[in-house]
């Protein structure tokens, strides 16, 4: 993927909009960050103030964190995943080859569990609980009905206190399909099993799975050099249909019974959502254009689909239009086969290994298949120039995990999880770590801190901060 770099006559127009804002934003006490263009680069650094560097969601040197979660499926191979020896600068497994060259920016982190994703008086449906317990770390509801009820995910958490300074919040991605009703997993909503992010305990957000539509949401639709024009036609649309519902949602509440009146309370916060989001867009100024193609679809390939979302959040990363995103590679319990590495039979039948080594090694090859994907779009935030003169994965925070440890077992401790990126500096990577026996929530408070979001003392099942990173 070619980098995101505007063009050189626009650069010295974007310098002084840039320094004008600055001291327009001073002027209000306002910290704004810039997008992280290689050229504003000197400008940024010295506009970084003291009160910056003690924002939440912002480097010392005044650069954006990023935050992103990548879920794979149907639990791993744990003979071929797990280092053989815990310490800093262990030796990558099997599976981890493909990150060798980003291994200076990897902890992998053993002993982390989900209690919550356990049978318990629930009984089966491990792998709805699996997707759905974790990024909440909570117990949800067994339903398949309408009462479905989980906890608002840590990106969520992330994006009430970051997402304003980006033109979206947060940015939900997926390679499978979308469901938000029906019974999939054991008597548990489709919702559970399709959706990792979740807005509230009863309001997941539901994935994008098309490509091409998340690219003309961040950047407009249309070839480069027309898409701004498109995405400013597309707002001006989106704004008059809002005011048109918004009208007749205020005529509907006049005689309305107290049940009717929360549903479409529920209704109009969505809608609101969707008109705060255009002002954010109108008030960042123009939208990037990348000198890429637009994406065409969703392609026949997985291995494609896969890399294509991968694009997608790089770019979104790279241009600021979002520091917080999640992926589901594919729902946990996904029988999808993997014929371009040669195996016919579907993923989640196999990882009822049984013990084999033909199934054991079928499972190593799909987790291979999903690492190599993964190492490459690190391999993308690498390579990718920062405001402060750093990385892009420099800093960010990418989880990378299953919330199913083996899939023959259905256990939920001990999950392979990943942490790449350093926060910025805050996180001391390159080591196998074993936590023995954590909450994963509690990972995922320790990441707040990173993040410098500060007033979050629990979250999910946590027992406190995960120590050593």
């Amino acid at each position: 993927m070619t980098p995101v770099r505007p063009q050189q006559e626009q650069v010295a127009g974007l310098l002084n909009e840039a320094k004008s804002r600055r001291r327009f934003l001073r002027g209000l006490g306002a910290c704004v960050a810039l997008p992280a263009l290689e050229s504003l680069l000197t400008q940024r650094v010295e506009a970084a103030s003291a009160m910056m560097a003690r924002a939440p969601g912002v480097t010392a040197n005044g650069a954006a964190k990023r935050v992103a979660f990548v879920y794979f499926p149907n639990g791993a191979n744990q003979k071929a995943w797990w280092p053989t020896e815990p310490g800093r600068d262990f030796a990558l497994s099997a599976t981890m080859q493909p990150l060798s060259p980003v291994k200076d920016q990897i902890l992998v982190l053993g002993g982390l569990d989900h209690q919550n994703a356990t049978g318990g008086k629930d009984g089966p449906g491990d792998h709805a609980r699996a997707s759905s317990t974790f990024l909440t770390g909570v117990r949800v509801k067994k339903t398949s009905g309408a009462d479905i009820r989980a906890g608002i995910s840590i990106d969520q958490v992330a994006a009430r206190h970051i997402g304003h300074l980006s033109r979206f919040p947060s940015m939900e991605l997926t390679c499978d399909g979308v469901r938000k009703s029906g019974s999939c997993d054991s008597g548990y909503s489709c919702a559970y099993d399709y959706n990792m992010s979740w807005r509230t305990p009863n309001m997941p957000m539901a994935p994008e799975p098309n490509p091409r539509l998340v690219f003309e949401r961040l950047f407009g639709g249309g070839d480069y050099g027309d898409r701004r024009k498109n995405f400013a036609e597309r707002q001006s649309t989106q704004k008059s249909i809002l005011d048109f519902v918004l009208e007749d949602a205020r005529q509907l509440q006049t005689g309305l019974a107290e049940k009717d009146r929360g549903k479409l309370d529920e209704y109009l916060s969505s809608i609101r959502e969707i008109e705060t989001r255009l002002q954010r867009a109108e008030a960042s100024g123009e939208t990037p254009d990348p000198n890429v193609d637009t994406p065409k679809g969703i392609p026949a390939s997985h291995r494609e689909h896969v890399r294509l979302m991968y694009d997608m959040m790089a770019l979104a990363f790279q241009t600021d239009s979002t520091r917080i995103a999640t992926l589901i590679l594919a729902h946990d319990g996904s029988n999808r086969a993997f014929p371009e590495i040669g195996i016919p039979e579907g993923h989640h039948s196999i990882s009822h290994h049984q013990g084999k080594k033909d199934n054991l090694e079928k499972i190593a090859k799909i987790d291979l298949f999903y690492m190599e994907e993964f190492a490459r779009f690190l391999g993308q935030l690498a390579t990718a120039k920062d405001a402060d003169g750093s990385s892009v994965l420099d800093n960010s925070m990418i989880v990378y995990g299953c919330g199913n440890g083996d899939g023959n077992r259905h256990n939920h401790d001990n999950l392979p999880v990943i942490l790449a990126g350093r926060a910025g500096g805050s996180l001391q990577s390159n080591a196998y770590l074993k936590m023995r026996g954590k909450p994963m929530s509690n990972l995922f408070l320790s990441m707040l801190d990173h993040l410098g979001v500060q007033g979050e003392t629990r979250f999910g099942d946590s027992t406190g901060r995960l120590e050593g990173i």
